[in-house]
């Protein structure tokens, strides 16, 4: 396991499912994690698991859409806990399916605000004291409809794809400084989102095929994407800052792999090599 020890942690959306693995995986290699999430008694059961397990957390409720609570709770963690080296957004929401004429507009919205403008609140606070101190690595997860269409969850979709945009602008941004950007997809994963989309009747009508993909076995186990960003937390993979990494990715061949991967441009969110020349 990587070694974090001596550093600190944020991870949001900490109070269940990735989230919730992924502070536990920093903590385990040797973080103090600062957990945000709207639900107080879901983030106290994370620090409980956290404390539990020898590791040290401090549970921040906090609704991340509030610019000036963001910057009050992260305010707390440098207190608390100390100055922080890595920040994992991974809070999000997906209620909104269907096509864009039968989605409620406030849902629609509320999902890309909740995930886009959550993650520039905490990236807008976090980097400049990460780029004070010449160090620090920034996670943001993506997921379904980052590189394809996703016709019944264009706001889900609308979000992650920007959220993949903002972290290639933000690593471009603060590279030569020593802060560095990352894009996660975790895989699909059964949590309480999926959840969601399986059982609820707008889900069943306009989302089938996640239902047809767990019966076919593809389940990502949550511990895949928390592994993954331990390491990245660690500098494992540094090289491919910017660039978008998978829960399913095998890390050993990721990491054989990355400096071709970046010599060749990949992993990012890019128009074909042709398209980019006609610009």
């Amino acid at each position: 396991m990587a070694s974090l020890e001596s550093t600190v942690a944020v991870v949001t959306g900490a109070g269940r499912g990735i989230g919730r693995e992924i502070a536990r995986h920093q903590a385990a290699a040797g973080a103090k994690v600062g957990l945000l999430a709207r639900t107080a008694r879901e983030i106290e059961e994370t620090a409980a698991l956290i404390a539990a397990e020898g590791g040290t957390a401090l549970p921040l409720p906090v609704d991340l859409v509030d610019r000036v609570a963001v910057e009050g709770v992260l305010a707390r963690v440098a207190v608390e806990l100390g100055p922080i080296d890595t920040l994992v957004n991974n809070h999000g929401s997906f209620r909104a399916f269907g096509p864009i004429w039968d989605c409620d507009p406030e849902t629609w919205w509320s999902d890309v605000e909740i995930n886009l403008r959550g993650t520039f609140h905490t990236c807008r606070v976090v980097a400049p004291d990460m780029l004070k101190r010449g160090r620090g690595r920034i996670v943001n997860l993506v997921g379904g409809g980052t590189g394809n269409s996703f016709p019944h969850g264009s706001g889900y979709a609308s979000s992650k794809a920007a959220i993949m945009r903002f972290t290639e602008c933000l690593n471009d941004t603060t590279i030569d400084g020593g802060v560095r950007a990352f894009a996660v997809d975790p895989g699909l994963v059964r949590t309480s989102m999926t959840e969601l989309q399986l059982n609820s009747p707008e889900g069943q009508a306009w989302l089938p095929g996640i239902q047809q993909l767990f019966d076919e076995g593809i389940n990502v186990p949550p511990t895949r994407a928390a592994a993954l960003i331990a390491d990245i937390a660690a500098g494992r993979f540094d090289p491919l800052a910017g660039r978008l990494l998978r829960g399913v990715d095998d890390r050993d061949q990721l990491e054989a792999e990355m400096h071709a991967l970046a010599a060749e441009d990949g992993r990012a969110l890019r128009f074909t090599g042709v398209e980019q020349r006609k610009l």
